[in-house]
């Protein structure tokens, strides 16, 4: 499950990226917590649609997505991998400069 989590993080950002951008995986532990940190310099996520983000088959942008393909079930699945193992899930993202999500999970 852990790899899929991973899988569908990474795949967003890379899919949501820039021409020439950069992602970044971290991965570290801090007090009772496993981080995931996945962080992109990306097209970011309007503020408007991030509460939505996680929802299935939710697409920002219906015309920018058929581009790059996907289907909207990415980060539902990793909110469910992250419920599942009762952790917590974090988005920050800018319109224009990219999306960090961090994903913590139980020790």
């Amino acid at each position: 499950m852990i790899e899929d989590l991973l899988y569908n993080l990474v795949d967003n950002a890379i899919k949501y990226n820039k021409l020439g951008g950069r992602v970044s995986v971290n991965i570290y532990s801090k007090d009772s917590w496993a981080i995931i940190k996945v962080s992109d310099t990306g097209i970011g996520i309007p503020s408007e649609d991030q509460t939505r983000i996680f929802e299935r088959f939710y697409r920002v942008d219906k015309s920018r997505s058929k581009k790059v393909g996907g289907t909207g079930l990415g980060l539902s699945i990793v909110k469910h991998i992250v419920e599942f193992h009762d952790g917590k899930i974090h988005l920050s993202s800018v319109e224009g400069e990219g999306t960090t999500i961090e994903v913590h999970l139980p020790k």
